[in-house]
């Protein structure tokens, strides 16, 4: 069994795998580095066995979604550690050493991510992790370093090891054994926000989750779903219900689940005004979905040990931002 095993999760990446593999190879020794291809069409298996012969592939057959993509090749793959790696990030020396360090040195470390910049504005955190993710109580989830679409400059402020709520997907450690104690991502996500589930449920269930800023990794983003998609639109706007419905205790859900409707529906009729049909008529789906689907959700709740969470905001970064000009995580006070 490995130490670490790098997987990729790959679906029509060819020319990204061509981009950004040498660096993972180049800076990953030590650990078994493997593909998970989702059913490509293009010729990416063709390309890993023509230039890549030592890289292992796990060919899915067909695209299962972020999720349960990672599900069925995690269980081909024997590991203490997983690293779930995004096709398009470039990785640095020591990304990997600097964090299995600090998850040796505290079992109940269960989930932990690198300092994540933006391939395309090195001095700058990248959105999909930053220095660490948190959420409101609402369920919003944000970042050190980004809050919506406002992106910080690194200038080292955020250098500090640091439990954090939830670590980017873009590339996620996790204990092999509590992934599957936790039961792995949930597939009915499909892809967005499922690695926030996961770690919410490791903070149910009293693990930490922790930011490592020694280990620097760079995401370009955005390499599968345009950031304009109505399909990414319905999938945040139906995966945060889900993530609500799955993770709060039951008697808080019906307060937080009537503001986030009409904050929701704010949110849908701005898209319309800005002439985005599509991601109107996305939010409207997403609720129509949940509706129909809530009482599937509901069987997958899982026993709440630690109630206490102290890295969940506990005001409205929707109102702190918008109505108090509250742009930086340094600006806000759990």
């Amino acid at each position: 069994m490995s130490k670490v095993a790098v997987v990729i999760l790959n679906w029509n990446g060819e020319k990204i795998l061509k981009t950004y593999l040498p660096s993972v190879i180049e800076h990953s020794k030590g650990a078994e580095v493997i593909v998970a291809d989702n059913g490509s069409t293009d010729k990416s298996i063709s390309f890993l066995r023509t230039e890549y012969p030592q890289i292992r592939i796990i060919d899915n057959k067909e695209n299962y979604g972020f999720a349960e993509g990672y599900n069925k090749a995690l269980k081909e793959v024997e590991a203490e550690y997983y690293v779930l790696l995004n096709s398009d990030v470039e990785v640095t020396p020591f990304w990997i050493e600097h964090i299995i360090a600090l998850m040796d040195k505290d079992p109940l470390i269960a989930c932990c991510q690198p300092k994540l910049l933006s391939y395309l504005e090195k001095n700058k955190f990248e959105y999909a992790g930053g220095a660490g993710g948190f959420i409101d109580y609402l369920g919003y989830p944000f970042c050190r370093g980004r809050i919506f679409n406002s992106l910080e400059e690194d200038k080292g402020q955020y250098d500090d090891e640091k439990e954090i709520f939830w670590a980017t997907g873009a590339s996620l450690f996790v204990r092999s054994k509590t992934y599957w104690e936790l039961g792995g991502l949930d597939k009915d996500f499909f892809a967005h926000q499922e690695e926030i589930d996961l770690c919410w449920r490791a903070k149910n269930a009293g693990y930490k989750i922790y930011y490592c800023p020694k280990s620097i990794c760079y995401h370009y983003g955005g390499g599968s779903l345009n950031k304009t998609s109505p399909f990414k639109t319905f999938l945040n706007f139906r995966n945060n219900l889900y993530l609500l419905y799955k993770n709060l205790e039951p008697g808080t859900q019906f307060p937080i689940f009537f503001k986030r409707f009409f904050l929701d529906i704010i949110a849908a009729f701005t898209f319309l005004l800005k002439g985005h049909l599509g991601e109107f008529l996305a939010v409207i789906k997403a609720y129509i979905s949940f509706i129909k689907t809530k009482e599937k959700i509901k069987v997958k709740r899982q026993p709440i040990k630690n109630s206490n969470i102290k890295e969940i905001y506990p005001k409205s970064i929707v109102f702190d931002y918008y109505l108090k000009s509250k742009k930086k995580y340094s600006d806000l006070k759990f």
